[in-house]
């Protein structure tokens, strides 16, 4: 019975870890990976080195070409987005 006594103020700060540190953050990490996934043509995005440009083609999974200059275009990891901060509207069809 001791044993047992002494596994649950153990078992009450794995739970209070767990809802205050673990699952927000498994919830911003979903967000994070459909905000890339609704990338388009057009987004205006900031990058985790804090450079800001217009989506111009999304290669594919993992890769996309950003204007970031009249003229200067680079490509980058999906992954380096951190926000999309204009959203073009899915053109009607």
């Amino acid at each position: 019975m001791q044993g047992v006594q002494s596994f649950i103020p153990l078992l009450l700060i794995f739970g209070i870890m767990y809802l205050f540190l673990i699952r927000p953050q498994q919830t911003k990490l979903k967000e994070h990976q459909k905000m890339l996934g609704a990338l388009r043509r057009g987004d205006q995005v900031i990058t985790q080195g804090g450079i800001m440009g217009k989506v111009t083609k999304v290669k594919d999974d993992n890769e996309v070409e950003v204007e970031i200059a009249s003229g200067v275009q680079v490509r980058l990891v999906k992954s380096t987005i951190v926000t999309v901060v204009n959203k073009t509207e899915p053109a009607k069809s």
